[in-house]
């Protein structure tokens, strides 16, 4: 498969989680509507398009994929640019449909950290989450020993980080998750969290399967 039909792919499939998660929060669909928006898109769109560039929609679980080795340094750079690009767009045109009123007061979905909430708890959190996240998807995605069955649970595990860790942090999990409304709205808070704690997540969930529970070859 071509790295342009690839890059295409991550963009759709990131602006669907963005537009279709933030679209949520935007009409107040409470805590379990705007989860199972994140996860079904993410079910949906990972299983329409997984198979051709592994439906990652996500920086940290493209660089759970480097550590273990199932992406080159050139796609992973490249599947970054476009996660990121598609998160841009999907708060764009989030902005662009929902009048001011509907997206101001919940600062257009951006992912913040609740009011007692510090910075090391945040990253502490999304660490925690996104590694549960990342080892979901290489133990169902990435291993070749993997039941079939789309991105379901991949879906599913975002599902049960928002409902987990949304009223602390907003469950971000996914660094392009929380870049386009910060972009779009200019809402930049913490947002260091939402790159530390996400990527590190992906990096010991990467080590662990691929050194540890994975096997030769997977």
């Amino acid at each position: 498969m071509s790295l342009t039909k690839k890059l295409a792919v991550e963009f759709i499939g990131t602006f669907a989680l963005i537009f279709i998660g933030v679209s949520s929060i935007c009409v107040n669909a409470g805590l379990a509507g705007v989860a199972l928006a994140h996860g079904l898109t993410i079910a949906v769109m990972a299983s329409a398009m997984g198979h051709i560039s592994g439906g990652h929609f996500n920086p940290a679980v493209t660089v759970g994929a480097f550590i273990g080795r199932k992406i080159s340094p050139k796609e992973t750079i490249a599947y970054i640019i476009a996660q990121l690009a598609g998160g841009a767009a999907g708060a764009v045109a989030v902005k662009s449909v929902f009048p001011l009123s509907m997206y101001e007061v919940p600062k257009l979905g951006s992912t913040l950290l609740a009011a007692d909430v510090s910075i090391g708890a945040g990253i502490l959190m999304e660490l925690i989450l996104t590694f549960f996240l990342v080892l979901v998807v290489y133990g169902t995605a990435i291993d070749s020993r993997a039941p079939k069955v789309g991105g379901l649970f991949i879906g599913l595990t975002v599902t049960l980080g928002i409902l987990a860790g949304g009223p602390l942090t907003g469950a971000s999990m996914n660094p392009a998750r929380s870049f386009g409304p910060a972009l779009a709205g200019g809402y930049w808070d913490n947002h260091i969290v939402y790159w530390i704690g996400p990527l590190l997540g992906g990096i010991v969930a990467g080590l662990i399967y691929s050194k540890y529970l994975g096997k030769e070859g997977m």
